[in-house]
């Protein structure tokens, strides 16, 4: 029996390469390399700037800090996230907000935000599901007229866009995840990206313990030629936490970089054939309307009615499968912001992830779509 894995990385010899000369400058920490690959990520995106972070959760906690919003204000959020989404508008002690998703593209919907906004409400987490873009150009809009701040949770997406613009630079802060089975990795790792410079300055201190001058910036300053004694002097005025990139993510993250056209590209190619492929008129469906041009799709998920008997069915067949994710609010912690989201908690009980990575064959696409169109 075949055995295919969900996810997985699509690393090599040129990481290896790149993390050996991190090795050979013995600067393993915050350094050369985390600024390098801001600036190429920044880029990459076409953004003003960009903030390399240990993870995109700590993206996200951030990029509502920046804003630095009163305490008690409401946060709109999709109430089908990762928990990361929704956890760090409470780390910054502000209230979600749940919103349903839209029935077709399991994106937050643009109704029923409207349903949910109130003067309280002072940003909107715009959450790029599986991969699929959010309308930006609507919800921008919508924001703008409220007054709202737009914060993109591009987790599910790197280098995904939207009518020819790179998702994460239509709002106001863009957030991303690196972590091993996303588009491109760096193992764990996130960054930060805006147009707005003087909106994420603070960031670079509060990524490193609120230090005003991280180490390498110290280094830079104990080179020959400086006689100042004061090299080590720093100063702690904001509140701060242990999120820094190192410069072994980054270097993974430059090769990644490199690759991730062409690995989204690969993705496209896989997602074809899955869709090609599917029997019309059978238990499975698409979950999300899959537009395979410009697109950073993460993850390919399907709908199937009986998904528990499907998920065995699968796994006697040593395909894995999985489930992202369940409404939020069926967690303990989310429960008493519990709001009226009737599609998301009809939707999600349907949701499986199949296998979808760069160097998945056409071959054991072809081995899964067997499986999925016997089902019955």
């Amino acid at each position: 029996m075949r055995e295919i894995r969900l996810f997985k990385p699509s690393v090599g010899k040129e990481e290896l390469e790149s993390i050996q000369s991190a090795f050979e400058r013995a600067w393993l920490g915050l350094g050369p390399k985390v600024l390098e690959f801001e600036d190429k990520w920044s880029e990459f995106i076409g953004s003003g700037t960009s903030v390399g972070v240990n993870s995109c959760t700590a993206a996200l906690h951030l990029a509502l800090a920046a804003f630095r919003f009163p305490k008690g204000k409401k946060v709109l959020v999709p109430v089908i996230t990762f928990a990361s989404t929704a956890m760090a508008i409470l780390y910054n002690q502000l209230e979600p907000v749940f919103v349903d998703v839209d029935e077709h593209t399991l994106g937050i919907s643009l109704e029923d935000l409207d349903r949910k906004y109130t003067k309280d409400c002072v940003a909107v987490m715009a959450v790029h599901f599986a991969g699929h873009p959010v309308p930006m150009d609507q919800l921008t809009a919508w924001a703008k007229a409220r007054n709202v701040k737009v914060i993109e949770d591009c987790a599910h997406t790197a280098g995904g866009k939207y009518q020819g613009k790179s998702l994460g630079t239509w709002g106001d802060i863009g957030c991303y995840s690196f972590e091993e089975k996303k588009c491109m990795t760096t193992a764990d790792g996130g960054m930060i990206s805006s147009d707005d410079q003087e909106l994420l300055k603070p960031l670079r201190h509060a990524r490193w313990v609120g230090i005003n001058k991280d180490t390498w910036e110290r280094h830079l300053d104990n080179g020959v030629g400086n006689p100042d004694a004061n090299h080590w002097y720093y100063e702690i005025s904001q509140l701060g936490y242990k999120y820094n990139m190192n410069d072994l993510m980054a270097s993974i993250g430059l090769v990644q970089l490199q690759k991730l056209e062409g690995m989204n590209r690969r993705r496209e190619t896989l997602l074809q054939h899955y869709l090609a492929g599917m029997r019309k008129g059978g238990a499975i469906r698409a979950a999300v309307p899959y537009e395979l041009q410009d697109s950073s799709y993460w993850a390919f998920m399907v709908r199937v009615k009986d998904r528990d008997r499907f998920i065995v069915e699968m796994k006697k067949k040593g395909i894995a499968t999985g489930v992202h994710y369940m409404p939020l609010t069926l967690h303990p912690l989310f429960l008493r912001y519990q709001t009226d989201t009737p599609i998301a908690y009809q939707v999600w009980n349907e949701l499986v992830t199949l296998p979808l990575f760069p160097e998945l064959s056409i071959d054991e696409i072809d081995y899964i779509l067997s499986a999925m169109n016997a089902f019955q």
